[in-house]
């Protein structure tokens, strides 16, 4: 996942990462959101799920400490992180001006 997920975040287009869990209820409350936003922004935005529990090396890397939290890349430079769910418009404000 190190190699892939590197390759991926030095991406010329924004990558939104959301670091998630599946017991997480703020996580699923947050999915449907996460999901619009994908919709609306089509192909200008990568977003990409990591499962905290699965990735825990990666997630200890950009030190997730709570869930769901969103950070988003681009060229390989973390542009903004935020932890707790956003409503639509607030994200989408956030990955379109990246």
């Amino acid at each position: 996942m190190k190699a892939n997920f590197n390759t991926l975040i030095n991406s010329e287009k924004p990558v939104l990462v959301d670091f998630y869990a599946d017991w997480c209820n703020p996580c699923k409350v947050f999915a449907p959101v996460l999901k619009e936003v994908k919709d609306l922004v089509g192909d200008h935005v990568q977003i990409v799920k990591v499962n905290v529990d699965k990735n825990r090396p990666l997630s200890a890397r950009y030190d997730v400490r709570g869930v769901p939290t969103l950070i988003l890349f681009k060229r390989g430079k973390l542009l903004w992180r935020h932890s707790g769910i956003l409503q639509k418009n607030d994200l989408l404000t956030r990955i379109l001006n990246a």
